[in-house]
């Protein structure tokens, strides 16, 4: 059997297939969150946004990149996310179509953050300066 060689297509993103079912579970998953079904204390009241789904190539893993509204209590909303995983994976299974059910990891996700950073930093006296100069 030949081996694989490194090539382009190692190297692109993901694919159309992984987009669209990271988008269908985006979707799933919000619906889930907003109807308020789940038994733990900690997600029922919950404001959370589901702001991005990354699905491996096999389409059996799922990271879920989650917001709670304003940024509050992150850490005890993340920890009930994850204790939650199986029952959003059962739900989505049921609604997904897929074969498997993808198992779905919880994160934070700090784009937002980033991006206040990358503000700042372009607001700073001596990084304005060198852009005005262009």
């Amino acid at each position: 059997m030949p081996r694989r060689r490194t090539s382009e297509r190692d190297n692109r993103g993901p694919g159309q297939r992984q987009l669209r079912v990271g988008e269908e579970l985006r979707h799933l998953l919000a619906e889930l969150l907003e109807r308020g079904d789940m038994r733990d204390p900690d997600l029922r009241g919950a404001s959370i946004t589901v702001t991005a789904v990354d699905v491996s190539p096999d389409l059996r893993n799922a990271t879920a990149f989650v917001m709670p509204l304003g940024g509050q209590d992150e850490p005890r909303l993340l920890a009930a996310m994850r204790r939650a995983a199986p029952w959003f994976r059962a739900r989505v299974g049921e609604r997904a179509g897929l074969r498997y059910a993808p198992e779905i990891r919880f994160e934070i996700d700090r784009t937002f953050d980033e991006a206040d950073r990358i503000g700042n930093l372009l607001r700073r006296p001596d990084v304005a300066r060198d852009i005005k100069d262009e």
